[in-house]
């Protein structure tokens, strides 16, 4: 589903004829399988979160391979990575990104909106979503009348929405406290089982981590597989 191959990525600090590059992806080689929950985990500042914003095509490599289905996608444009985002691409963050003003309906229903769906299908795919992920009850109800769990499950019903292959997940736990995080992470599981969608989850919880088909450790910019888990 995913290969990438030799990726690096450093940022510039300092002013132009007096700037430094700050290494930050150094030569990443992986893959992700089709159908595979993997999990990239690794302390704040060792780069992991930079290399979901390259996967997710918000930033460009300084060089290396990205393929998608064979396609290859590291020099997008930015049209370019947009078009494949909205295709492909699913998002849940750790903050949920609702938007305030719509109810959790809406929310959900905002990306067909943004694709021109007609009214009726948008309400049957919401619809059939909510009672997925257990939300049928609480439809009508605005963000801040929602719980964290709650939201987050908006949030992955949002992210699926578009049918796409493949979601990234950036510590798509980390404001939850310990049993809505498993409540959370078997929601994840048992979609990816039910939908086939291959999940990347970025983390720095272990116990996150481990809950995926296969972990990837990273640390100081490098990238070590930790072994193949199936622990819920």
């Amino acid at each position: 589903m995913i290969s990438i191959i030799d990726l690096n990525h450093s940022f510039k600090i300092g002013k132009k004829g007096n700037e430094k590059f700050i290494p930050v992806l150094k030569g990443l080689t992986f893959e992700v399988a089709d159908g595979e929950i993997v999990s990239i985990v690794g302390k704040s500042g060792s780069g992991k979160s930079t290399l979901l914003h390259i996967m997710a095509g918000f930033l460009t490599p300084d060089n290396g391979v990205i393929q998608v289905n064979g396609i290859e996608t590291s020099q997008f444009n930015e049209a370019e990575s947009a078009e494949f985002r909205l295709k492909n691409y699913g998002f849940v963050f750790q903050n949920f990104q609702l938007m305030p003003g719509l109810n959790a309906f809406e929310n959900v229903e905002l990306p067909l909106k943004l694709k021109g769906v007609s009214k009726s299908m948008r309400r049957k795919k919401v619809g059939e979503l909510m009672r997925q992920v257990g939300l049928s009850d609480v439809q009508d109800h605005y963000p801040n009348e929602l719980s964290g769990g709650q939201q987050q499950r908006v949030s992955i019903a949002r992210a699926l929405v578009t049918d796409p292959p493949i979601i990234f997940a950036d510590e798509p736990t980390g404001s939850l406290d310990s049993e809505t995080e498993q409540d959370v992470l078997l929601l994840i599981q048992s979609l990816n089982k039910t939908r086939g969608i291959t999940f990347v989850i970025i983390t720095h919880d272990d116990e996150v981590a481990n809950t995926a088909d296969r972990v990837y450790k990273m640390h100081d910019g490098e990238l070590s597989e930790g072994g193949l888990h199936n622990a819920i």
